[in-house]
């Protein structure tokens, strides 16, 4: 696989990051009461741990320039001390505490069986398939989105960035916008990690691995898909 056919089997994964319920939840049609359904699953399956996820990668990564880039991100993620001034996982919790949520709730959630097989996967990934792998899933599948493709292409639609008074959670559920400090902060921070993954892939990654990347990214995007299903499925949404 060339580096320019690696690219767009990568470019396509991401396009396909899309999850037909995910209008019903920035819209409001989801009841406030189901959100935390929602927050918990996302909370326990990957945003508590995604520090630990990107220091998979590290750990694994033979080659310096590809550590560098991850050890930026992985502190980040782990203290907020570049940018957020937080950890990354305690600044998700602002959202169900901004909302009136009880926060013990995160403490002992139960995953939802789609969740369960989605983070034994992103185990599965991260652990044993090799460095190249691992963090693709984690700096390209888990903190990318179907806009990648806007990084090359200018002409292409990039992600929308509405003011913080219009975020779904402020708008439709009382979120106050200084409970979006996590918001904040990836924005912050999202064009430099969105530009590292890249540089990563494209240019350390071995010809050799590029279809295990490719294949372990459709792997976990199928995995995705029903994960989302499972919540859209307890929170009331039908197809």
């Amino acid at each position: 696989m060339t580096r320019d056919g690696f690219r767009e089997a990568l470019l396509g994964v991401m396009e396909r990051k899309h999850h037909w319920a995910w209008g019903s939840f920035t819209n409001g049609t989801v009841s406030k009461a189901l959100l935390p359904v929602h927050l918990e699953q996302e909370y326990a399956v990957y945003v508590r741990d995604f520090p630990v996820l990107v220091g998979r990668a590290y750990v694994q990564c033979p080659i310096p320039a590809v550590r560098r880039e991850l050890a930026e991100n992985l502190y980040e993620e782990e203290t907020g001390g570049l940018h957020a001034g937080r950890p990354h996982p305690e600044l998700f919790l602002e959202y169900p505490k901004g909302l009136g949520f009880d926060l013990a709730r995160f403490e002992r959630v139960t995953l939802l069986p789609g969740a369960y097989l989605y983070r034994g996967l992103l185990d599965e990934l991260t652990q044993h398939r090799g460095w190249s792998v691992a963090a693709a899933v984690v700096t390209l599948f888990i903190e990318g989105t179907p806009h990648e493709r806007s990084l090359f292409d200018p002409s292409a639609p990039a992600r929308p960035e509405p003011p913080l008074e219009a975020h779904p959670l402020v708008k439709h559920y009382g979120l106050p916008v200084a409970s979006l400090a996590l918001t904040k902060a990836h924005r912050g921070v999202e064009g430099e990690h969105r530009q590292a993954a890249w540089r990563v892939m494209l240019e350390h990654v071995p010809a050799s691995e590029h279809d295990a990347v490719v294949a372990s990214m459709e792997q976990v995007l199928a995995a995705w898909l029903v994960y989302r299903d499972d919540v859209a499925s307890v929170c009331g949404l039908a197809r």
